[in-house]
């Protein structure tokens, strides 16, 4: 049984959306401010967060970045702050996607069993072509979950993990970001396709030597990105 922890000071939101998850059998901890969040986090070891990014006493964004700092557990933003810039820093601290207030409860649930059921896909499942992904770079070992940059363990969330997989077993090939958001979110109509940007920057940032002139990971202007391999 998947575990949610849902962190929200709006209690009517946290019992709309505590009925949608333990009516499919997950099971929920509430916390209604950040500091019982962290308390909530440690005791309670969710398999995934809904955040909502201003609580009391300390805000979303700490939290999201504390929780960061030691586990890769996803993470949905839940907020009714509409700014790119907002967007932008909670993706970049690892949330793995922003959904804004106000928000069907429906489609939220629908997001959660789709990330969670990607996540548990590539922790969990039988390999698909191979044990190992490699260049002479990056070394991706899919049995332990584990990526090497140049020899060295290197962090990555579960969606930069997913969407480098994906390219990884996909050279060459040109995808737009609906088709990333298709193949690696397992949806296409309820997430911001700047979501992708924002991953693929931060892919970029862990695996180029520089970021700003990438040797894999390319943008095909006007369509959208490719894994080079020669």
């Amino acid at each position: 049984m998947s575990k949610i922890l849902i962190i929200e000071d709006e209690k009517e939101i946290t019992e709309v959306l505590t009925d949608y998850f333990e009516l499919e059998n997950y099971q929920v901890s509430c916390s209604w401010d950040g500091a019982d969040a962290l308390v909530q986090f440690e005791k309670f070891k969710p398999d995934l967060i809904i955040l909502d990014l201003m609580l009391p006493y300390l805000d979303g964004i700490d939290v999201l970045r504390i929780i960061r700092q030691k586990s890769q557990v996803p993470i949905i933003i839940l907020s009714a702050k509409k700014r790119d810039r907002d967007k932008v820093l909670a993706l970049d601290l690892g949330a793995d996607e922003y959904v804004e207030k106000p928000f069907s409860p429906k489609v939220l649930f629908a997001r959660a069993k789709a990330l969670l059921r990607r996540t548990n896909q590539f922790i969990k499942s039988p390999i698909h072509n191979r044990a190992t992904l490699e260049n002479e770079t990056i070394r991706i070992d899919e049995l332990s979950h584990t990526i090497y940059i140049n020899g060295q363990i290197q962090s990555f969330s579960p969606k930069e993990y997913e969407l480098l997989v994906y390219f990884m077993k996909h050279t060459n090939q040109v995808f737009t970001k609906v088709q990333l958001l298709e193949a690696v979110w397992g949806v296409e109509d309820f997430i911001d396709p700047n979501t992708v940007t924002v991953h693929v920057r931060k892919l970029r940032e862990k695996i180029e030597v520089c970021p700003t002139k990438p040797r894999w990971l390319q943008t095909v202007w006007g369509v959208g990105y490719k894994w080079v391999e020669e």
